[in-house]
C-alpha cells in the first residue's frame, strides 16, 4: 500500500486549492493507518474524536436499527473526508465506518478542525460539498425504498458502485471492492436468498457474472433498463466508471447517486451523518 506524500495529499479535493507548504503541515500532523478488508475505522455510537480522510480504498458505512439489523447506508471513493461530526456539533458516530477492501486512512484529532477550516483553502468547501452530496444520495435511496421493486433496486445498486468505483476488465466493467450477496441484501432492503435468486438469473441472461465477491457488469445497458432509470445516461456512466481521474466525482456519478439504491426503512436516513 502507498503511503501518502506531500503531492498525493494535494490532487485530493479537500487539499487541491492548497499550497504545498501548508499541505506538508497537515501531512505531519496527520495519522496514517492501513486498514484490512471488513475493519471498522469508527463504530456507531462511539464518541467523535477525529476526522478522516480516505487517501485508498473504499469504506462502508452501515447502521443497526432497533430490532438489530444492518443496514448499508453507502460507501465513499478515496479522496473524500469523512467522520466530521465535529463540523455538525454531533458528539457520537451516527454509523459504523467498515472497510469495503484494504484502506489507508488519514485522520485528525478534532481540535485541528477549526484551523484547517480558516487556514487551507477550499477544505472545508469541498468537504460540506461531498457531504451534501451523499444526502441527496441517501434521500434519494429512501425513494427508491418506497417506489421501485426489489430488482430494480438491486439493479440501480450495482449500477451506483460501477459509477463510483467501476474498472474496465474484459467483458465488462468490473466493481472496484469486493461486495457480498449479503452487502447487496443490507443495501437494498431485502433477504440474500431473493439477491441470489436475482443475480443468478441475471447470470444466466449475461447481465452480470461475479466470483468470490467481485461483480462484473457485463451488460450494462440492459441493467440500467432492469433499473428504470434513465438509458441516455447509461453510455456516461460505463464510460467514466472505466476513465474517471482518481479523486473526481464527475457529473455522472452525482446524477447517479441521486437516482441509486435504495437502502434503508427508516426516514431518518438523509441525516445521517457519515
Amino acid at each position: 500500500m502507498k503511503f501518502p506524500t506531500a503531492t498525493s495529499l494535494g490532487q485530493t479535493p479537500p487539499f487541491h486549492r492548497v499550497d504545498a507548504r501548508q499541505v506538508q503541515e497537515a501531512l505531519a500532523l496527520a495519522e496514517v493507518r492501513c486498514f484490512d478488508t471488513g475493519v471498522a475505522v469508527f463504530d456507531e455510537g462511539q464518541p467523535v474524536r477525529r476526522f478522516h480522510l480516505l487517501f485508498s480504498g473504499h469504506i462502508r458505512f452501515s447502521r443497526l436499527t432497533v430490532e438489530g439489523d444492518q443496514i448499508i447506508v453507502l460507501h465513499i471513493q478515496p479522496g473524500q473526508v469523512f467522520g466530521i461530526g465535529t463540523a455538525l456539533g454531533q458528539a457520537r458516530h451516527q454509523t459504523s465506518a467498515i472497510t469495503a477492501d484494504p484502506c489507508l486512512v488519514l485522520s485528525w484529532p478534532n481540535t485541528l478542525w477549526s484551523g484547517f477550516s480558516a487556514k487551507y483553502d477550499g477544505f472545508a468547501t469541498e468537504t460540506l460539498r461531498a457531504f451534501g452530496a451523499r444526502s441527496d444520495e441517501m434521500s434519494a435511496r429512501i425513494v427508491e425504498l418506497s417506489t421501485k421493486l426489489v430488482e430494480q433496486r438491486i439493479a440501480c445498486a450495482l449500477l451506483r458502485m460501477v459509477v463510483q468505483s467501476g474498472r474496465k476488465v474484459l467483458g465488462g466493467v468490473e466493481i472496484g471492492f469486493p461486495v457480498s450477496r449479503q452487502n447487496i441484501a443490507d443495501m437494498t432492503g431485502t433477504t440474500v436468498h431473493t439477491v441470489s435468486r436475482i443475480l443468478s438469473m441475471w447470470e444466466r441472461q449475461g447481465i452480470q457474472k461475479s466470483t468470490r465477491c467481485l461483480i462484473t457488469v457485463t451488460k450494462p445497458h440492459r441493467l440500467m433498463l432492469l433499473s428504470g432509470a434513465s438509458v441516455g445516461n447509461e453510455r456516461d456512466a460505463t464510460w467514466n466508471a472505466g476513465h474517471a481521474e482518481p479523486y473526481v466525482l464527475n457529473a455522472a456519478a452525482r446524477n447517479s447517486a441521486r437516482k441509486s439504491d435504495s437502502s434503508s426503512p427508516y426516514s431518518a436516513q438523509a441525516s445521517i451523518t457519515v
